[in-house]
């Protein structure tokens, strides 16, 4: 049985828009990136929680 990993996740707004980063367990960020829009951001974090933490890290729309 594969085991589950758990991950953690933030929200920073910056002077132009919202930055995302999803961390493993370790504190390693394992992806993020930029958007003008906080629902964007969290649709990015949201969306990489449920595929997995695939998106190259920096990817910006």
């Amino acid at each position: 049985m594969p085991e589950q990993c758990s991950f953690a996740y933030s929200l920073s707004q910056v002077e132009d828009g919202w930055l995302w980063s999803v961390y493993d367990e370790d504190g390693v960020t394992v992806a993020g990136g930029a958007h003008v829009s906080r629902d964007a951001a969290q649709a990015a974090v949201e969306s990489t929680l449920h595929s997995g933490p695939s998106a190259p890290f920096g990817a910006v729309s």
